[in-house]
């Protein structure tokens, strides 16, 4: 697969000149091999500069849990900014080294990764919870006022109107007026679609509609929805959209519709900090974007990536409709959010009721025979009692593991996902690991899922992950379909 060099940002302007990337290739494999355990004791509050980190013997780098970014693997730490930040360590410690500022050859400078939400990067850095946020961060007016950046990574950045198979024509700037446009609040894209919204206003234009995405959800999680035909529009970066297209084949990149041109990606650091902010410019400026290597790191880093399947095509659409009264029925009877359940049958069947594992799991929710016996509800080859006994069982495993654990609605049911798919014991003593950690043991996503995708891997990660994703699928099919019949039933009242 060929690879274009601008994706090479995506590592959020971790820039590598390619006689470095080549000479240190194998440094970088190895490093990125370490097991690195997440541990949030080092992002209690600190404020101080590179001598104080040096003293310290730790960067802390705020990064995102990402396919390409940053991720744990069964304990091992990989990511396109593992990659590259573990050569920006080495470089400073052979610096340290050779001008006798390491205290012991075996004492050195680390980088330590603590991942965190999106909507927490910036804020992170500025309280003193991390020394540099790394993640794809344009330089906007607005994040100057929290932080100081290192030199662009990258320049001339457009950020672009993305397109899929569920999404309306999109020729120009002016056919986003009254479109829905999915982005998070904490990304460069939506303070971009606020202004074109001031525009619009002046212009006496419809605005756009920004619907906000979960903080949890990256640019590439909103891309494989949005190639699936679960969201209409979405805006992010011109290299990302380039990049993922060429693995989603059903985007569409304009790239004559950009909500801001022209900008910069850089790292974040904390104001007042100029030894820092030295270092990382200088790093910046003597490694530009345009080496084999990231491609090489990228493709890595996808090769298996198991992506969310079209839940919300007509014919999927319809699998769902026709199977919402089991859904409703036995959600409504068990206290489980039918829509919750119904994400979780097309994650394990597309709702195929003709589907078995390779195991002996049968059905639309994949029930296993003796589980079924135990439910007690019938032939688990007919949908409606393969439905019952899904549901049936999730309520019988947030009663026996999650129903006194202080816990949202929501995080019972992902904690469940995750115990039917990695085992409950092995869930709960990676709870109280997180615990230790200072993580929180009641909140699945960017708390348990870390120790969890550590400890075990991506699976489990990847199950959860694209249950919630369908989830989200289904509540803006059902809210767009409740309000078309508002509408309708509103042209009917007027027309009386």
């Amino acid at each position: 697969m060929k690879i274009f060099h601008p994706l090479l940002c995506l590592a959020c302007t971790v820039f590598l000149s390619a006689g470095i990337a080549n000479a240190r290739d194998g440094a970088a494999q190895s490093a990125s091999a370490a097991t690195l355990s997440i541990d949030l004791t080092q992002a209690k509050p600190w404020t101080g500069d590179l001598d104080g980190m040096i003293e310290r013997r730790v960067i802390r780098v705020l990064t995102v849990n990402s396919k390409t970014f940053y991720f744990l693997d069964k304990g091992v730490a990989r990511g396109v900014a593992v990659d590259y930040f573990r050569i920006l360590e080495e470089e400073l410690n052979k610096k340290l080294a050779a001008e006798n500022k390491l205290k012991n050859k075996h004492l050195k400078v680390r980088v330590v990764f603590v991942p965190v939400r999106r909507d927490q990067l910036l804020s992170g850095v500025a309280a003193g919870k991390g020394d540099i946020a790394a993640g794809n961060l344009t330089i906007t007016p607005e994040r100057e006022k929290i932080v100081d950046f290192s030199a662009a990574g990258l320049s001339d950045v457009n950020e672009l109107v993305v397109t899929g198979p569920g999404s309306p024509q999109i020729a120009s700037l002016d056919d986003l007026a009254g479109k829905d446009v999915f982005v998070r609040k904490s990304s460069s894209y939506y303070e971009s679609l606020v202004a074109l919204n001031k525009k619009f206003e002046a212009e006496k234009k419809a605005p756009v509609k920004i619907k906000e995405a979960p903080e949890t959800l990256e640019d590439e999680d909103l891309l494989q929805m949005l190639n699936a035909g679960l969201i209409s529009v979405a805006v992010v970066d011109k290299h990302i959209a380039d990049f993922w297209k060429q693995v989603l084949p059903q985007l569409v990149v304009h790239n004559d519709v950009a909500v801001r041109t022209g900008g910069e990606i850089a790292w974040a650091i904390r104001k007042g900090s100029p030894q820092l902010k030295a270092l990382v410019d200088d790093f910046a400026n003597r490694n530009k974007v345009g080496t084999a290597m990231g491609n090489q790191l990228l493709t890595r880093y996808l090769k298996n990536t198991k992506y969310v399947k079209n839940s919300a095509s007509e014919a999927e659409r319809k699998k769902f409709l026709a199977l919402i009264d089991y859904f409703k029925k036995y959600g409504d009877r068990y206290k489980v959010d039918w829509v919750l359940m119904g994400a979780q049958g097309y994650q394990e069947s597309q709702l195929d009721q003709n589907a078995k594992s390779s195991v002996g799991a049968v059905g639309v929710m994949q029930v296993m025979p003796a589980t079924g016996k135990d439910m007690n509800v019938g032939n688990l080859s007919e949908t409606e009692a393969n439905i019952h006994a899904g549901i049936k069982y999730m309520r019988w495993m947030i009663d026996h593991y999650y129903e006194k654990e202080p816990m949202t609605p929501l995080d019972k049911a992902l904690f469940s996902f995750a115990s039917y798919n990695a085992g409950a014991g092995r869930i709960s003593s990676l709870r109280k690991e997180a615990a230790k950690r200072g993580l929180d043991p009641n909140i699945w996503f960017q708390n348990v899922e870390y120790v969890v995708a550590e400890k075990i891997g991506q699976e489990t990660i990847t199950y959860v992950s694209n249950i919630y994703k369908y989830y989200v699928s289904y509540q803006l099919m059902l809210e767009s379909g409740a309000a078309k019949q508002a509408a309708v039933e509103k042209v009917k009242a007027d027309g009386k």
